[in-house]
């Protein structure tokens, strides 16, 4: 698990206080991490966040005054001066309509609260790194949700533009293995590897990040 060299900050948004205590339990001791806060709303969310400058809100979907999701859309979107800010947004359900709305509201990552810590801080990790991470238990009923919706066009085209190693790591990315790390171990290869194909296939598709590109391997059967 790759870590930053500098601390990052983190804030946690979740209306239950046990669930807020649990989860700063779990990133108190971890290397590179730094809790920056916690709030109970999702416009304490917003200002919070921003005040504290945090790189990461860990952002629960259902609290009073202001969703989590609408608070994703706020944070994740820059406005007056404000960067936007990387928002992992977690829920006690696997499957259900909230998913695809918080991709869509700009969530750059979506984890269960059944994670475990090392999920958890990885998320962070990947989050803060300015990738995207999805919970694989999420992962491959949301890619075949949003096949059968039509959400991801088919571009026979572009296939043809990637190696036979691109797609394999798409492939397996598409099955629903989001880490690098994961990705590699399945493949037999380095992390160095999977990270420069990843790359190098997001680049040569023109889209933004991993969960796109998974979706897109899952429109197009890689």
């Amino acid at each position: 698990m790759n870590r930053p060299s500098e601390r990052i900050r983190v804030l946690i948004a979740d209306d239950n206080r046990a669930v807020r205590r649990g989860l700063r339990l779990q990133l108190e001791g971890a290397p590179g991490i730094l809790v920056a806060g916690e709030v109970s709303n999702g416009v304490d969310a917003v200002h919070v966040a921003r005040a504290e400058r945090a790189d990461v809100v860990l952002m629960d979907i259902q609290m009073p005054q202001m969703s989590g999701l609408a608070a994703t859309r706020v944070l994740a979107r820059p406005d007056d001066g404000h960067p936007p800010i990387a928002v992992i947004v977690m829920t006690s359900y696997a499957v259900d309509g909230y998913v695809s709305e918080a991709l869509d509201s700009g969530a750059v990552g979506y984890l269960l609260k059944s994670h475990d810590s090392d999920q958890l801080v990885g998320a962070i990790y990947a989050a803060a790194r300015g990738e995207a991470l999805v919970s694989s238990r999420v992962t491959a009923p949301l890619l075949r949700e949003f096949v059968r919706r039509g959400g991801v066009p088919a571009d026979p085209e572009g296939s043809a533009l990637l190696t036979s190693a691109e797609r394999r790591v798409i492939s397996v990315l598409a099955g629903g293995v989001t880490s690098n790390e994961g990705i590699a171990e399945t493949l037999q290869v380095s992390v160095h590897t999977v990270r420069s194909q990843l790359h190098s296939a997001l680049k040569k598709l023109d889209l933004a990040d991993r969960t796109q590109l998974a979706l897109w391997g899952a429109r197009n059967r890689i």
